[in-house]
């Protein structure tokens, strides 16, 4: 039996689970999830290996209309994947019609020249009728090779989904080592970490304005322990305060979360020592993106 690999992009409007579905099919929290929409910024690279195939995928943050220059790099990130992969996987959680957002988004991949397939995310809360209904929609876009309902959350027929794709990809080299998750620097993951905790424990105005930035992660000498220096960025002096909160009690929560997720991804101890500084307007200023990772011209 020949080895198969490839690259397969995950695409969808925001929050209809495509880090779930990674994360679930990678065996590991590799990717931050939140209940906030356009919770992914950079197009991430997370890699499943099997004794017949190397999966690369790319997990795309949400397509959406942007607001500034932040959202114009997220939307060009994800759009830039359809061309680099020879399978798509097009996420959707909405047993009716497909909305506008859907539209922009499948007309896109409908001039891809890859297989697609398109997934019906998060049946586990929709009734039967209702998944029958959308599989019954979608047949009118004639263009998708597989059609595949699942609950990413739960892991419900995700190895179906995993053969599927096995299926249509090429054959090809192992790209990566067998043991490789992803080929984010680990200073990247922490700070993603960082900035989960700050979008789960916020109110919904400040997560979209904030950044984590790694200012030191060291061993500290005869020991196990790792010191992490983070500085989380925001565009107003107002959220700062809410960041930090009453007596530091935010900052503190947040920065315990955070240490516990990273604890599992080093595997070893953590002391975490959390700022707050402002850097206004931060998402639309180009120097700013790029020295958070979010270059314009950065290939991804």
């Amino acid at each position: 039996m020949n080895f198969k690999s490839g690259f397969i992009s995950i695409v969808g409007r925001p929050n209809v689970g495509k880090s779930t579905l990674l994360n679930n099919i990678l065996g590991e929290k590799m990717v931050i999830i939140s209940s906030k929409p356009q919770t992914t910024r950079n197009v991430i690279r997370c890699v499943h290996t099997t004794d017949s195939a190397q999966m690369i995928f790319l997990d795309t943050p949400g397509i959406h209309k942007p607001k500034n220059k932040l959202g114009d790099f997220m939307v060009d990130g994800a759009i830039k994947t359809f061309k680099e992969v020879d399978v798509v996987l097009f996420l959707t959680d909405d047993p009716g019609k497909p909305g506008p957002g859907d539209e922009f988004i499948l007309k896109a991949i409908k001039e891809i020249n890859a297989p697609k397939i398109l997934v019906i995310n998060k049946v586990d809360i929709m009734k039967k009728e209702e998944i029958l209904q959308k599989i019954d929609i979608m047949q009118e876009y004639s263009f998708f090779d597989e059609i595949v309902p699942l609950s990413a959350l739960k892991g419900d027929n995700v190895d179906r989904l995993l053969e599927l794709i096995e299926k249509h990809l090429p054959e090809g080299p192992q790209y990566f080592p067998e043991d490789t998750i992803t080929e984010q620097p680990e200073k990247v993951i922490v700070a993603e970490l960082i900035r989960e905790k700050a979008l789960q424990c916020l109110e919904d105005e400040v997560p979209h304005g904030i950044a984590v930035e790694i200012m030191s992660m060291k061993n500290r000498k005869k020991s196990e322990i790792i010191d992490i220096e983070a500085t989380i960025y925001t565009e107003k002096k107002s959220h700062k305060g809410i960041i930090i909160g009453k007596g530091g009690a935010m900052l503190k929560r947040i920065g315990s979360r955070a240490r516990l997720d990273i604890e599992r991804l080093l595997g070893t101890q953590v002391n975490l020592q959390l700022w707050v500084k402002i850097k206004e307007d931060w998402r639309d200023k180009d120097f700013d993106l790029r020295s958070f990772g979010y270059s314009p011209n950065k290939k991804g």
